[in-house]
């Protein structure tokens, strides 16, 4: 599986599950139980290394203005929406965190902004074809800490100053 392989499975999950993530995580076990184990696997690595490039500091802080606060464990399932979101929402967010304040259309707080069960698909999918649980995938794994220069979460003035277009929108 390449990239834009990748990137059209996720667009087809995300349209036909018409953007609620429980359904589209649903939708993508479906879709991987007709592939091969393999091609699952190339899957899960093309996810997993998406959902450790956007474990940055700046992308924390947009989940959080976003979100009203996003712990760790909220920070983890948002990198699984935005990678959910498709390419263009995905890449725009990790280019410029605050232009999700354009990139987004609707935001139902109850539903977006987290997808926890995207980033289990993939070996939900190879433990139905296999019976096993899926190998090391093999890539590096995500940093200790997020990559970049920490925000200061609590402190409002800040976060409006480096957001001010999610500010605007979600939190004015």
């Amino acid at each position: 599986m390449d990239e834009t392989e990748f990137w059209e499975l996720i667009d087809a999950t995300r349209g036909a599950a018409e953007g609620d993530p429980e359904e589209q995580a649903d939708l993508l076990v479906e879709r991987l139980l007709a592939f091969d184990p393999e091609r699952v696997l190339d899957f899960a690595r093309h996810f997993e290394s998406r959902y450790h490039r956007a474990y940055r500091w700046d992308l924390w802080g947009a989940a959080w203005v976003l979100l009203d606060g996003a712990s760790d464990d909220a920070f983890d399932f948002f990198r699984c929406w935005l990678i959910g979101q498709g390419r263009e929402v995905f890449e725009g967010a990790l280019h410029d965190p605050d232009a999700l304040a354009g990139l987004l259309g609707d935001f139902d707080e109850e539903i977006d902004g987290d997808a926890e069960e995207l980033g289990y698909a993939a070996d939900e999918a190879y433990e139905q074809l296999t019976g096993t649980v899926a190998p090391d995938l093999g890539i590096p794994p995500a940093p200790a800490e997020p990559e970049g220069t920490p925000v200061a979460f609590e402190d409002d003035d800040e976060l409006a100053r480096r957001y001010p277009r999610l500010w605007e929108r979600f939190r004015d």
